[in-house]
């Protein structure tokens, strides 16, 4: 995982730890890398979907974002599908 920059406000920083400290090795490697390689960009609305993201079981983000189950439609948002991609690649 790459490190992430130094200059992050509290919110981010506190995203980045949640998304890097899941409680298990795949989610932290799935959701955190993503995390960590885009929070420096992202705005409002993107940290407001993340934390909601954040806030679901980790076997769901799993499942989803490795593609073993489709996205349910309430969370089939931008960010999710590129945590996808990004995971496809």
């Amino acid at each position: 995982m790459t490190e992430a920059p130094s200059f992050l406000d509290s919110r981010c920083r506190r995203i980045l730890y949640r998304a890097t400290h899941r409680g298990t090795a795949e989610c932290d490697h799935l959701i955190g890398g993503f995390v960590t390689a885009r929070v420096a960009g992202m705005n409002e609305s993107d940290l407001t979907q993340l934390e909601a993201l954040l806030a679901l079981p980790d076997p769901d983000l799993v499942a989803w974002v490795s593609g073993q189950r489709p996205i349910p439609p309430e969370h089939d948002k931008p960010l999710l599908r590129a945590m996808r991609e990004a995971a496809a690649r």
